[in-house]
């Protein structure tokens, strides 16, 4: 468990697919939390983590079936202040003395409404201002009998308790979900919880880069570090704020592997060379990668090859580092939640290629990894804390794989190369339209067909091209972002005049759960 001095709020975890956004609806308050599933929240582990508070998620069980999840009954003994949401509610419900039901008639999903009691409750100040409030459902079963000592202050058509709460214990429980973005007046809930619970909002990046960096020395020591820098957002904040707290004993490795976007190697190393004074070394192997993807169409066999081959290569130049014991990784708190299973089982590989897996066991060395408390919006706020570029920071995330899965199908130079000069027209044109940090991530990718065409008086037999553009806070989901005809018009006769090879463009307008943001 990480150390920290901040008060701490405890989330645990029933399984809900909104958990993470509890979190950061207490990140946006300067709130310090962290989430843990609730088979690892022990009474040995309540004791270690000291919650200042205690949230619990919703989640897809029923209470009312035999070993569905249960928190330790201790956490109700700590004198701690409680919120529990849906299926938070219910089980609080039930460990309490309430009764919970089947949901015969009263299943709610989506959207719902709903209207005050009689009493007043300083969890909702700001609420009810103008009669009832709108909040997303998602529930079956609801709560028939609250448990003692709790009252009700609010009600849906289909939950008779909606809001409820024990004040004397600061036990407050809420049947729908106030972290979304459907629940307009959510953030002013929890705002008021943790207000209830005495929290201060000392959650900075300023006191985190402090904390940081003093952690960053006292694990370091006298001994050299390695990062692999791509030039993403996450291991260029990693490394930034490592050499604040080291200075030379870091050195970066910068892969080329011949998959990057138009100038991107030149950009990077020039930034971190010239801008930041690091040490990089700029492993310029794109014939090795390139000539070994040569006939490769299977996405995961071009991860797998990718992968493999960016391990055997950072390895060789680190190498030639003297005395590096740690690796550097821009590791961040999404993937060290989705990296422990809720239900104790194997999850489904969604992406065989991320960090540097498998090169601390392979090269003998440990960890560091400066970001595994943050979410990305807070890596982008420590970069900017730090003194990267404004534009460095806000870049659209780019995958570690680079161009392979932007260009479906047989991978070859021609082809890369149309891809690169298609991708600089596209950003060009977002960026000349001021649309650039209004989307999270826009890419082009090369389609595996070619189209039969007229361009002036003669027929062409060339690639069609996507253009895609997605929104999102954190990459968890994405909806496609909402380009003008004229926009979308313009940027296509600039692709076709502009880039020899391509004869039609279109625009993917689907939207994206979080592992398939990316093409392949």
């Amino acid at each position: 468990m990480t150390e920290i001095s901040h008060d701490r709020l405890l989330i645990i975890d029933f399984g809900s697919q909104v958990t993470q956004l509890i979190a950061r609806r207490l990140r946006e308050l300067n709130v310090y939390c962290e989430i843990h599933p609730f088979q690892s929240v022990t009474d040995a582990f309540l004791k270690d983590f000291a919650p200042k508070a205690v949230i619990f998620s919703g989640g897809p069980a029923s209470v009312i079936d035999a070993g569905s999840p249960r928190p330790p009954k201790s956490v109700f003994d700590l004198g701690v202040p409680i919120l529990g949401i849906c299926y938070g509610q219910q089980v609080m419900m039930q460990e309490l003395g309430g009764r919970v039901e089947r949901g015969e008639g009263t299943a709610e999903f989506g959207r719902a409404y709903v209207a005050p009691g009689a009493e007043k409750l300083d969890l909702l100040e700001g609420w009810f201002g103008e009669g009832r409030e709108q909040v997303w459902m998602s529930h079956g079963d609801h709560v028939a009998e609250i448990a003692p000592g709790f009252q009700v202050f609010a009600t849906s058509p289909g939950a008779p308790f909606a809001i409820t709460a024990d004040p004397a214990r600061h036990f407050y429980a809420v049947q729908f979900h106030p972290e979304v973005h459907h629940t307009p007046k959510g953030k002013e809930l929890y705002a008021n919880f943790v207000r209830l619970a005495g929290f201060t909002g000392d959650w900075t990046m300023g006191a985190y880069r402090e904390e940081a960096v003093e952690k960053i020395r006292e694990q370091v020591g006298d001994a050299k570090v390695i990062c692999a820098l791509s030039g993403g957002v996450d291991s260029s904040v990693a490394a930034a704020l490592i050499h604040e707290a080291v200075g030379d004993q870091l050195t970066c490795v910068f892969v080329d592997h011949g998959l990057l976007r138009l100038n991107e190697a030149e950009e990077v190393v020039g930034m971190f060379r010239d801008h930041m004074n690091l040490h990089v070394i700029h492993a310029q192997e794109q014939e090795l990668f390139l000539s070994a993807l040569e006939g490769v169409a299977d996405p995961e066999i071009k991860r797998k090859t990718i992968g493999k081959l960016f391990i055997d290569v950072f390895q060789k130049y680190a190498d030639q580092i003297e005395g590096a014991a740690f690796l550097a990784q821009g590791t961040l708190y999404p993937d060290v939640i989705e990296s422990v299973s809720f239900s104790g089982g194997p999850s489904v590989t969604i992406k065989s290629h991320h960090n540097v897996g498998g090169l601390p066991e392979k090269m003998g060395l440990k960890l560091v990894e400066p970001l595994r408390e943050l979410f990305k919006d807070e890596v982008r706020a420590l970069g900017r804390e730090l003194g990267l570029p404004a534009h460095f920071i806000g870049r659209h995330p780019f995958p570690g794989p680079g161009l392979a899965i932007r260009c479906p199908g047989e991978i070859t130079r021609d082809k890369l190369d149309i891809l690169r000069k298609a991708d600089a027209v596209y950003i060009d044109q977002i960026r000349k339209h001021g649309l650039y940090d209004e989307i999270w991530q826009a890419f082009v990718a090369i389609l595996p067909v070619r189209t039969v065409g007229v361009m002036g008086d003669g027929r062409t037999y060339d690639y069609a091209c996507a253009l895609r553009a997605v929104t999102s806070v954190d990459g968890m989901t994405a909806d496609y972002y909402p380009f003008s005809h004229e926009f979308l018009g313009e940027t296509a006769t600039r692709i076709i005049n502009e880039v020899k090879g391509i004869n039609r463009v279109t625009y993917d307008i689907t939207s994206k759960p979080p592992g398939t943001i990316e093409w392949e």
